[in-house]
């Protein structure tokens, strides 16, 4: 009994998938085997099932045929999941002023980064200036009696700008539901962690260099954190020696890529996910001047830019949580945290 007392620990369990066009990680510690691989198969399989449920493009998916109702005018019966979505996403459309953008789907595919193997494309100037003008919106959208419509045929909802963290929230739900008790969970390099690690000591992350195939940094996550971040280095293209991204700019359709990168810590809490996913979009795009002021609304003092040139601004509050990397970016300011 005393030899079994002190045995090891089981080895954490780890697998991985492929969904929302990236890679997934769940590792559980401090269970069983087959405890693990339990809980770890329910949370893939829900992912799976979001996958095809909010792939705007994909004609099996609920959201494909939702946009395609919303462009020719037609109301659409929709489900409390996906209504749940559009009314939190329209809550934080409203708190970044428009900067994250849910409906702009339109404006995705006209740049082609809405296929999971995209080709440069350069938008034509005339549509790219319409559906821009047209400022679709999540608030010309009415959810009635389980009915969807919308007063805007251009508006295409794509969920990829808080997927990924709103299904780490749901990941670390149905965890907790499973009995896991330390767990970290990876989308696409969306993080959330879950307890400790069995030995006491807490999960650890490297934050991505935007520039080299290494991390920059090293995060220590508490209970219940997560972190999400936004750049300019997974999907882009070059034209002309010009850069485009991924990330469309609702308020004038462009992808410049003004920033390299966004990294963004939120504190624990029910949508701990969703909104370190989330807040990094209105970040990126206000830069250096905006980034507290929309950090403050969204509940979080850790934020993390790399701007054009490769310097990094970090507010004093996260630089305090990171443990900085040989050939980390430099030089580095101190971010401003302004009063939402």
């Amino acid at each position: 009994m005393l030899l079994a007392g002190c045995s090891e620990p089981p080895a954490p369990y780890k697998q991985e998938a492929y969904v929302f066009g990236t890679r997934v990680e769940v590792t559980v510690a401090g269970l069983p085997e087959a405890q693990a691989q339990r809980a770890v198969a329910g949370v893939l399989a829900d992912l799976d099932r979001l996958h095809v449920k909010l792939h705007p493009w994909r004609p099996d998916g609920t959201l494909f045929k939702v946009n395609q109702a919303i462009a020719a005018g037609r109301p659409v019966r929709i489900d409390a999941e996906l209504a749940g979505l559009i009314r939190d996403g329209a809550r934080f459309e409203a708190w970044s002023d428009g900067l994250f953008a849910p409906g702009i789907g339109r404006l995705v595919a006209l740049w082609g980064f809405h296929a999971d193997s995209f080709a440069p494309v350069i938008p034509d100037p005339a549509e790219l200036q319409r559906l821009t003008a047209s400022r679709p919106s999540l608030t010309d959208l009415t959810i009635k009696d389980g009915l969807l419509s919308s007063r805007n045929r251009d508006l295409s909802l794509d969920f990829g700008g808080y997927a990924k963290g709103w299904a780490l929230d749901r990941a670390r739900r149905e965890l907790l539901a499973a009995g896991v008790r330390s767990a970290l969970v990876n989308i696409g390099g969306n993080v959330i962690a879950l307890g400790k690690k069995p030995d006491g000591t807490p999960w650890k992350v490297g934050i991505q260099h935007p520039r080299k195939n290494e991390a920059m940094a090293v995060l220590t996550l508490a209970n219940g954190e997560a972190v999400g971040t936004s750049g300019d280095y997974q999907r882009f293209f070059s034209d002309q020696g010009r850069r485009h991204c991924h990330l469309v700019d609702p308020r004038d359709g462009n992808t410049d890529c003004k920033l390299e990168a966004v990294t963004v810590l939120m504190p624990a809490g029910p949508e701990a996910g969703t909104r370190s996913d989330v807040a990094s979009k209105p970040i990126y795009f206000a830069g250096v001047a905006g980034a507290g002021r929309y950090a403050a609304r969204f509940g979080t003092p850790y934020v993390l830019l790399i701007d054009g040139a490769g310097s990094a601004w970090v507010s004093p509050a996260f630089d305090k949580r990171l443990e900085w990397l040989p050939g980390a970016p430099s030089p580095r300011h101190a971010l401003g945290m302004t009063p939402s």
